[in-house]
């Protein structure tokens, strides 16, 4: 993983509803769960959980499947573990001589 692809996940589940939508749908297993469950269970409009799933779906944080008449949702693992991974794979290494580090701007 690179550092854009992280920012852009990380920006995207920066909103609270889209963390919430990803973090159900994790917990309901590689499976995911239909459009209209999200619905019900976050109590949003329609037109809102499309938008924030479209959001998620543009950075490949989930992805859509259609059955018949049903549109399921269903997280990514491979990219959610990237990302955790990307976090943490220089844990403790130490940060090395000041002015090293690339300047957030």
């Amino acid at each position: 993983m690179d550092l854009n692809h992280a920012a852009r996940c990380l920006e995207k589940l920066g909103n609270p509803t889209r963390l919430e939508i990803f973090r159900l749908l994790v917990r309901a297993g590689e499976d995911g769960l239909a459009v209209g469950d999200l619905q019900a269970r976050l109590r949003i409009p329609g037109s809102t959980l499309s938008h924030h799933v479209a959001q998620l779906v543009n950075v490949g944080l989930v992805s859509q499947e259609r059955e018949g008449r049903v549109l399921r949702c269903q997280p990514n693992y491979a990219l959610m573990g990237a990302l955790v991974a990307y976090l943490t794979e220089e844990c403790c290494r130490g940060v090395g001589e000041a002015g090293s580090e690339r300047q957030a701007g």
